[in-house]
């Protein structure tokens, strides 16, 4: 028996297409993700002017650092399947995440700097520099970010391992409590993305490489701290970046 109109509520006026969709979403929430990030890159690069997509698809050239960075994160994943990889994998974990004392505000510093690989920090330094006038780096950088997390999430949807403080029940969780899959990790990779990409681009002395990339893997270190990655999902995430960050040096190079 139907409830009269009156007595309904408001989602129930068009039962359909809506509520479908968002349950699907809610089942399949890393292939929502996949298809949300596609869309987005697709917007992204119709936007862009035609002269610059042109620079971004003519760089497509081997080389091979990059080949070896690739040759690296496929043997890391193998890995996953080494039973002894998986038990170093808990103890380096949990060396960072419950060892020690572990005051309240170094577990707040710990959380604010895991932010730094957020990508909403990728999208504000890239219209830091939009407006500066260094259009190009901007362009890079959203550009990898979509395209980085693009692959980080159809990693994680191929792989689907799961997060630390699921399988170790020693675990804690500073903030906020991770969703979705574990390996390889995007904040970190999105870190040594902007590390490696910011270094390239600027020609950046040593010691500005050696900042660049100490705050890279501190923001590693941190996913660990959190509980939110293993050991080698951190290690994917630091090769992953670094080779998209040098992909985007080549299409910079190329472009000017």
């Amino acid at each position: 028996m139907q409830p009269p109109d009156d007595m309904r509520l408001p989602g129930d006026q068009n039962p359909g297409a809506w509520r479908r969709l968002t349950l699907w979403v809610g089942l399949n929430r890393p292939l929502a993700w996949l298809v949300a990030l596609t869309a987005g890159l697709l917007l992204f690069l119709a936007w862009l002017p035609a002269y610059v997509r042109m620079f971004f698809w003519h760089r497509l050239q081997a080389q091979p650092i990059l080949a070896s960075m690739i040759v690296g994160f496929s043997l890391l994943t193998l890995s996953l399947l080494w039973s002894t990889g998986q038990r170093m994998d808990a103890w380096t974990f949990l060396f960072f995440n419950v060892r020690g004392r572990r005051p309240l505000w170094l577990d707040t510093l710990m959380w604010s700097f895991t932010q730094i690989g957020n990508g909403m920090v990728a999208t504000a330094l890239a219209l830091v520099l939009y407006f500066a006038g260094d259009r190009l780096l901007a362009y890079e950088l959203i550009l990898g970010t979509l395209t980085l997390w693009l692959v980080v999430e159809l990693v994680k949807l191929l792989v689907r391992r799961r997060r630390p403080f699921i399988r170790l029940s020693q675990a804690r969780i500073v903030g906020q409590r991770a969703g979705g899959r574990s390996f390889p990790s995007g904040h970190t990779s999105q870190a040594f993305f902007i590390a490696t990409l910011v270094a390239g681009y600027l020609h950046a002395g040593v010691w500005a490489v050696c900042l660049l990339y100490a705050s890279a893997l501190l923001v590693g270190i941190t996913r660990m701290y959190v509980g939110a990655h293993y050991p080698r999902d951190v290690l994917a995430g630091a090769i992953l970046g670094s080779a998209w960050g040098l992909l985007g040096g080549i299409i910079g190079g190329y472009a000017l």
